[in-house]
């Protein structure tokens, strides 16, 4: 399973009127909410594609640590290209899969609103969060139901 993971308002809760607290390695701390969400999502066999803004910031090992530091072991982390041409995370998502062969289930999971405007076969993949709130066990029904959609035979 591929999951295409967003942090600001997914891992780390957008809540404007407070800086996020942040841990040695200079990323903000995941919630516990999301990091319990998260674990109960993803096996040892899954990928881990960012599309976060950060993605660029850090090296793939540097995130696999970030991961880890916050209590996530995830050992296949991918990342969407640089996003030098500033798209919006909906057309990011769209050029990649225009331009990679996708033979694997994923899921989307971002709060941003232009995933509403995903491509039908996109958009039933994907889990919106509530930046303010972030990844929670109210989306972990629908993670379950993607992942468990693309295990049932054709």
């Amino acid at each position: 399973m591929l999951f295409f993971l967003d942090i600001d308002g997914v891992m780390v809760p957008a809540k404007g009127w407070k800086s996020p607290e942040f841990l040695n390695d200079g990323f903000p701390a995941f919630s516990s909410k999301a990091t319990i969400t998260l674990q109960n999502s993803i096996s040892e066999e899954d990928t881990i594609m960012l599309t976060t803004s950060h993605k660029a910031k850090f090296s793939i090992e540097a995130w696999k640590n970030i991961f880890k530091n916050r209590g996530i072991n995830i050992e296949k982390i991918k990342s969407l290209p640089e996003n030098i041409n500033n798209l919006s995370r909906k057309d990011e998502i769209v050029n990649w899969f225009n331009v990679n062969n996708v033979d694997e289930n994923f899921v989307i999971i971002d709060d941003d609103k232009s995933l509403n405007e995903l491509p039908n076969f996109l958009k039933a993949n994907l889990v919106q969060t509530s930046p303010y709130i972030g990844l929670t066990e109210e989306n972990l029904a629908a993670i379950k139901s993607i992942t468990l959609k693309g295990l049932q035979p054709a």
